[in-house]
């Protein structure tokens, strides 16, 4: 097949593009590397079935049909949201429009990405699909937030109005090789912290929980979700719930360093609980995590190793 995907420059982007490109299918990346890297995708471009663009997916484009479009673009990391606001906004509704008009045009099936952070802080748990959040919708976070939660809108009004093959993916917290070094989410930020022998990072009391799913996992869902015939929203993630200081111990363990803790003020409406009802995506599309956060924290750690030539 022939498939486009948008920020495929990015971490996931990266992962899916190389395992698009093993199952023989051609991939089109386009992507502005706000947050992507043209590092993360550059031995790709030697394969003939591999093209990239520089390209902003908020202005109108056209590199000819798709018969898939993952929607993958966005900027994904609290740090770098919040300090890009508008552009996390623009890509969520222009770009996702701009997206889905594409799919119209050329009949392709469109998968968007969304986020477990259309939950927002959580009152119910775990977060079923059928959840509608809590979200404060003039915070902070809310730039991300409320681009996906206006994304999924959007994406089930071309569905609905123009019979658009639409999936809808709520990712939870990824992890592994291809995250940026500087990202700041929290497994990142430790292990580049651990490597450098400084103090691991938590803010708060560092008891807020989280679900961490391994990429390889998260693309093989994402894949699953593409070839179902289903069209509303279905979490993909690991259901194994961990305190940010379990995390934190775990990481310390593994890579055999001193016990060193730095606790900072808690992020402004950061989630206290998260962790996904995944029994939808386990009846729907077979599909369940196999990757043990123990086993992925090796990989993840020996490809930072690697990147910073340690």
């Amino acid at each position: 097949m022939r498939i486009l995907i948008s920020g495929g420059a990015g971490f996931i982007g990266a992962n899916l593009s190389r395992k698009l490109l093993s199952l023989g299918n051609e991939v089109i990346v386009v992507d502005n590397l706000i947050s992507g890297s043209r590092e993360n995708i550059e031995n790709l471009e030697e394969n003939p079935l591999f093209t990239f663009y520089e390209i902003d997916i908020n202005e109108k484009f056209d590199v000819g049909p798709a018969d898939e479009i993952f929607h993958l673009a966005s900027i994904a990391s609290v740090y770098h949201y919040i300090n890009n606001p508008i552009e996390t906004l623009r890509v969520g509704s222009v770009g996702t429009y701009n997206l889905l008009e594409y799919a119209r045009r050329y009949h392709s099936k469109l998968l968007f990405t969304s986020t477990s952070e259309v939950y927002g802080n959580p009152e119910v748990h775990p977060q079923k699909e059928d959840y509608w959040g809590n979200v404060n919708p003039v915070g902070v976070r809310s730039c991300y937030d409320e681009s996906k939660r206006f994304g999924e809108a959007m994406v089930m009004a071309f569905y609905r109005k123009y019979g658009v093959d639409t999936k809808i993916a709520r990712i939870f917290n990824t992890y592994g090789p291809y995250m940026k070094i500087d990202d700041r989410r929290v497994i990142s930020n430790f292990i580049m912290q651990a490597l450098q022998n400084k103090p691991l990072t938590i803010y708060g009391d560092g008891k807020q929980t989280r679900s961490f799913c391994y990429i390889d996992d998260t693309v093989d869902g994402l894949l699953k979700l593409m070839e179902a015939n289903y069209h509303f929203p279905v979490n993909i993630g690991n259901s194994e719930e961990y305190t940010i200081l379990n995390l934190a111990g775990k990481i310390i363990d593994l890579l055999g360093v001193e016990k060193k803790l730095v606790y900072k003020q808690a992020l402004e409406d950061d989630p206290q609980r998260r962790r996904p009802d995944i029994s939808l995506a386990i009846k729907l599309l077979n599909w369940q995590p196999q990757i043990s956060l123990e086993k992925g924290l090796k990989r993840t750690i020996e490809w930072f190793r690697r990147k910073l030539q340690l």
